[in-house]
């Protein structure tokens, strides 16, 4: 058992080491056949996608599914809107998606020598300085402490810092009072530096390091990107990684001459059929205040321009030749840093990371990695099979739905020759 252990933990490298070897241009198209994909099998995801928008149980969905640094599928099923026919191209609300891309900045910095995992946020943004922790007291009181360590970037980036949304917290008042309660800027009219400094003040849901606690924790390092590089976060994702891999459809707010691809959102009503929950033409990501930008949840994207950004982590850090991140970044990023604090799976800095096979529920492989948005949508890599997959929608609650977890079995279906066999 230890040696299968050592062989697992060698895994990754080696497969970013071969990564190494990949073409660095951008995303090209191939034949399933050429990529070792059957198009019968893909043909499974078409009648899939087709059979839950004509039973209304999604509005519409782009999938896509690259291998060897080539797109072989990519289709689109259902509408924008309600009406118009949903393109490929279609621009979505990525949400959690936002974090992986905010994580790659802040490895920049890292790889730049401008910060350490090991520093302190205080080092960055005085105001957690001192941080308190909320101990609940019975149904519904608290009493504070002062948390035994400071969080640091390590923390921020595993979500062990101990602060969450707000949801359910003891001092889940105090997230409200400084308007930091649940992920969604977009509507707010302050940058995100002034709203992390004001969720500073508040006390915590646990001491950090001791718990994994989704919540603000990628934000609160956009905000550190921007301290530490002495731009907005919309500037240095631009700068830094939106135009060197060519993610022009990318934004924290629509441009105006996209309007026409954006989508609007739909929510599952309990009778397993869906309505409209915000239109595509009234929402704050085309009508407001555009001064916040959320590095956890804030981001508009496409298929494909998300897609480069995973090949280039395939890639082992670089795509369309630049070289974003060293391939030991990746690695490390893509590696679990939590333990039995997450669960079933590992949990690296922003994503699920697959450990053991017979944990899944699902096909899979060890050594992926992946991750999701609010609004249902998911992404994921799979070094071993050279694969990169997403899967975008606008559906908020999703329901009972299961398409998230069908589109995974059905991507690795379509594998006849797996990337571990010879041709």
């Amino acid at each position: 058992m230890n040696a299968y252990r050592r062989v697992l933990s060698i895994l990754p490298a080696i497969w970013l080491s071969l990564a190494l070897f990949l073409p660095a241009q951008d995303l090209t198209t191939a034949s399933p056949r050429e990529v070792g994909l059957s198009t019968e099998r893909l043909q499974r995801i078409d009648e899939v996608m087709t059979q839950m928008v004509d039973e209304g149980k999604v509005p519409g969905v782009v999938a896509l599914i690259a291998r060897q640094g080539k797109v072989a599928y990519l289709k689109s099923f259902g509408t924008l809107d309600g009406n118009r026919p949903m393109p490929t191209d279609a621009i979505f609300r990525i949400a959690s998606q936002s974090k992986a891309i905010t994580t790659a900045a802040i490895m920049i910095l890292l790889e730049e020598g401008k910060l350490l995992l090991s520093d302190p946020v205080s080092l960055y943004i005085p105001e957690f300085k001192n941080s308190k922790v909320a101990i609940r007291e019975g149904n519904s009181g608290y009493r504070v402490e002062s948390a035994k360590r400071e969080i640091t970037i390590k923390h921020l980036l595993t979500h062990t810092s101990g602060i969450s949304y707000g949801n359910n917290a003891p001092a889940e008042e105090e997230y409200r009072k400084a308007g930091t309660h649940g992920w969604f800027f977009a509507d707010q009219d302050r940058p995100i530096g002034e709203a992390i400094r004001a969720l500073a003040k508040v006390p915590f849901d646990a001491h950090p390091g001791e718990k994994y606690i989704y919540g603000f924790n990628t934000d609160i390092l956009g905000h550190v990107v921007e301290k530490v590089s002495g731009m907005t976060l919309e500037e240095f994702f631009e700068e830094r990684i939106f135009k060197p891999l060519g993610m022009e459809d990318t934004h924290f707010y629509l441009p105006e001459e996209k309007k026409n691809r954006f989508t609007a959102v739909f929510g599952a009503k309990e009778n397993g059929t869906i309505e409209l929950i915000e239109s595509a033409t009234d929402n704050s990501y085309v009508k407001g205040p555009r001064r916040a930008f959320s590095g956890g949840a804030g981001l508009l994207s496409t298929a494909m321009d998300y897609a480069r950004f995973l090949q280039m982590l395939l890639n082992g850090g670089r795509f369309n030749g630049s070289q974003i991140l060293s391939p030991k970044t990746v690695e490390l990023m893509t590696a679990d840093h939590v333990g039995e604090l997450y669960g079933s799976r590992g949990f690296g800095f922003g994503f699920w990371v697959n450990e053991r096979l017979g944990q899944l529920d699902r096909l899979g492989s060890v050594g992926a990695y992946g991750w999701g948005g609010a609004y249902y949508t998911t992404y994921w890599v799979d070094p071993a099979e050279e694969l990169v997959a997403v899967m975008m929608t606008q559906l908020r609650p999703a329901g009972g739905v299961g398409l998230q977890e069908r589109f995974n079995n059905l991507v690795y279906q379509s594998i006849v020759r797996s990337g571990q066999e010879p041709e």
